[in-house]
């Protein structure tokens, strides 16, 4: 295996179709703190967000190259309750691709961006590997 020099993760990056809805979805709706926000000839086509721990989703507005999708690569946030967070998004109005899943060691539940794009919601079991000592 090559090593390629890979430090961190940069960030995790979402296009979408309108940007101000979006940035509404994931500060209010998710409430990420806003990051920094990019502006080009006077509109905004960049928006970060700080997730808990240090990474960073962006949304940029979608393009030719870059179109929102609900079957492509996506990130999962670890929650606290995944009850609890599922209840406050749907209450919310977020719509979700798949609700609750119970697996071995973990729960999950895919909540869609308004442009379609899915965000894992997660929660480890006691006996997740990670959470065993």
């Amino acid at each position: 295996m090559p090593d390629i020099g890979i430090k961190e993760l940069a960030f995790v990056g979402y296009a979408v179709n309108d940007i101000a809805e979006s940035r509404v979805f994931y500060r209010e709706t998710l409430g990420l703190k806003e990051g920094m926000v990019f502006e080009h000839e006077g509109e905004v086509g960049w928006v970060e967000f700080t997730i808990p721990g240090g990474q960073t989703i962006a949304i940029t507005k979608a393009s030719e190259q870059w179109q929102p999708s609900a079957h492509g690569g996506g990130v999962c946030l670890e929650v606290a309750d995944l009850d609890a967070a599922v209840s406050a998004l749907e209450a919310a109005g977020a719509k979700f691709a798949l609700p609750i899943q119970d697996y071995p060691v973990c729960r999950l539940a895919l909540v869609s961006d308004p442009s379609g794009n899915t965000i894992a919601l997660h929660q480890k079991k006691a006996n997740h590997p990670e959470c065993s000592h």
